[in-house]
């Protein structure tokens, strides 16, 4: 079983400020993460994801993303929010578990 969490419906920073959109989820093997975002009138598109090594992400339009396994978050960061940051932000978990086979 698997899942995802954002806890903040909205999120409102003033432009130039930092942005943080949070994210907790829940596996029970190894976590793929994934952040995708959608514009006004736009489909989703990818933003970064994390699969294994460096815990800090660096993804499109300047965002990044640190997995923190201790606390199972992986949120979501920009150093300095823009007016075209205005978007519906989307975590995402994919649970991978190793099994032998018979």
């Amino acid at each position: 079983a698997q899942s995802v969490a954002q806890p903040e419906d909205r999120i409102t920073v003033a432009e130039g400020n930092p942005l943080t959109v949070k994210c907790t989820y829940s596996v029970s093997g190894t976590p793929y993460l994934f952040w995708y975002v959608q514009y006004p009138n736009q489909g989703l598109q990818f933003l970064l994801k994390y699969i294994t090594g460096n815990n800090l992400v660096k993804g499109s339009y300047g965002f990044e993303a640190e997995f923190n396994k201790s606390q199972s978050s992986f949120h979501l960061k920009k150093p300095s929010a823009l007016v075209s940051d205005s978007a519906l932000y989307f975590c995402a978990v994919r649970d991978t578990v190793m099994g032998a086979a018979g």
